[in-house]
């Protein structure tokens, strides 16, 4: 089974792929998330900013999806440079109140439309 997931409280898809998509009844796997608002424009601000933007994105599409983030199982954090390690840390771990996911995190050449950050997860039912 195979079950696409929206939602208005993200931005839409820029390409080609679905903001989530069910699988098997159990698991929901996220696109990568960037500091787009609902309406497409871009957060301007710092990697902090960036992140909150992300976050509100990633809360949108689990919602959507019945879900929160007490469900995400695996994460990966895309970032510009690994500079911007702690200040998104400080961000991203205080949507968590129990036990954040498993996580990755890793420093690329580029990330879309030149932003800082990208976040993508997985989350159970």
């Amino acid at each position: 089974m195979r079950e696409v997931h929206s939602t208005p409280n993200a931005p839409a898809a820029i390409g080609p792929y679905s903001q989530a998509v069910r699988a098997e009844g159990s698991y929901l796997f996220m696109s990568g998330q960037i500091p787009l608002r609902p309406d497409g424009t871009l957060v301007q601000g710092d990697v902090k900013v960036q992140t909150e933007q992300v976050m509100s994105n990633m809360r949108g599409v689990l919602e959507a999806a019945g879900l929160s983030f007490g469900n995400l199982v695996k994460t990966t954090i895309f970032l510009s440079s690994m500079d911007h390690f702690a200040a998104v840390n400080e961000v991203y771990g205080a949507v968590f109140e129990g036990d954040p996911p498993a996580r990755s995190t890793v420093a690329v050449a580029g990330l879309p439309r030149g932003v800082d950050v990208e976040i993508e997860g997985i989350a159970v039912y």
